[in-house]
């Protein structure tokens, strides 16, 4: 069994992680810490936990963590970063589910994170943990950076046009929409029912955290600079990413559901949906899967691609789930394989 521990298990990323670690059939999960809930049972704090999870929160603590094969971090930017130093030389395995690690270049992490990067030293070893492109560099590792919500569903999209060269590289568009739940549990005026509810809206038009993550992304897989512009916009429900992306195809002659359907022929948690297809968020509801389709209007030189997911599982806990199963040599599905909730 592996003995897995979650370092901020109150937000929705955490619980999260919580609900699809105690339904794992090779996982002990031995710590969960909060600082403001410390020695509180969990089923108390989260009565749909009741049942299946039975700790009581702890104060964050590295001798206890470290005792753990893997701890997942689900807390905000600047935490995970404090303690991996100390949690990597016990020989604990880390996924980080902040964005402490995603970016390898410190001085670009540093002006958009607007802090100090405590462990710089740890970003060149970091894997990013998106299994579609790096999932041989995952088995080996010992700090998994996993992807956030948008660059999941952006990266995906994108990834098999740029790999065989087929687009323009320099002129690719993301337009994305999240539900408030991506925006964590914090209170914020934006999210109140009141303010989301009837209504959408476009944010962080200049520049959003997660460009330099996607950007980075789609570099590795290309030979010429990378050109994105990326929108991000908040929708009023719960659950669900939506991603349409745009980018001019160098042959319109490609047969887009081809390309698709070849490249995740093998990938359990990419569908590619028959042509014609659009997808929707309610069809991942609660899934790890990111569903595609591919479309080229009027036959035209303009590939417009759709992806969707859940933000908290493909785009977060999920994946973590996904990174640790390759981690430690498991079937890559096991503990993730289940329908979406409908209605």
């Amino acid at each position: 069994m592996i003995k897995a521990g979650i370092v901020g298990a109150t937000g929705y990323t955490g619980v999260e992680l919580m609900r699809l670690l105690a339904q794992h059939p090779q996982v002990q999960l031995q710590v969960v810490t909060s600082r403001s809930e410390q020695g509180k049972q969990v089923s108390d704090i989260f009565p749909s936990l009741r049942g299946m999870i039975n700790q009581v929160y702890v104060e964050p603590d590295i001798s206890t963590l470290g005792a753990c094969d893997v701890v997942f971090f689900a807390t905000p930017n600047g935490t995970a970063m404090q303690s991996a130093p100390a949690l990597l030389e016990k020989g604990t395995r880390i996924i980080d589910l902040s964005a402490d690690f995603r970016l390898k270049n410190v001085a670009e992490w540093e002006k958009w994170y607007g802090q100090k990067h405590e462990c710089p030293d740890l970003l060149s070893e970091a894997v990013y943990g998106l299994p579609e492109l790096n999932r041989e560099q995952i088995r080996k590792a010992r700090l998994i950076a996993n992807p956030g919500c948008y660059p999941t569903a952006v990266q995906l999209g994108f990834l098999p046009l740029l790999e065989k060269q087929l687009v323009n590289p320099g002129s690719l568009i993301a337009d994305a929409k999240s539900g408030v739940s991506g925006a964590g549990r914090k209170l914020s005026m934006a999210h109140h029912y009141c303010e989301a509810a009837d209504s959408f809206s476009a944010y962080a038009v200049p520049g959003h955290r997660h460009l330099p993550e996607i950007r980075q992304g789609l570099q590795s897989v290309s030979k010429d600079p990378i050109g994105l512009v990326f929108v991000p916009h908040l929708l009023p429900m719960i659950r669900g990413i939506h991603a349409t992306l745009y980018a001019t195809l160098n042959n319109p002659d490609i047969d887009l559901h081809k390309l698709y359907a070849d490249r995740y022929r093998d990938e359990p948690f990419v569908d590619v949906m028959p042509l014609g297809s659009h997808p929707n968020t309610s069809s991942v509801r609660g899934t790890n899967i990111c569903r595609i389709s591919c479309h080229k209007p009027q036959n035209g030189n303009t590939a417009v691609i759709l992806a969707v997911e859940d933000n908290l599982v493909k785009g977060a806990a999920g994946q973590a789930i996904q990174n640790m199963n390759i981690l430690f040599g498991l079937p890559e599905t096991t503990g993730l394989i289940a329908a979406a909730c409908y209605p």
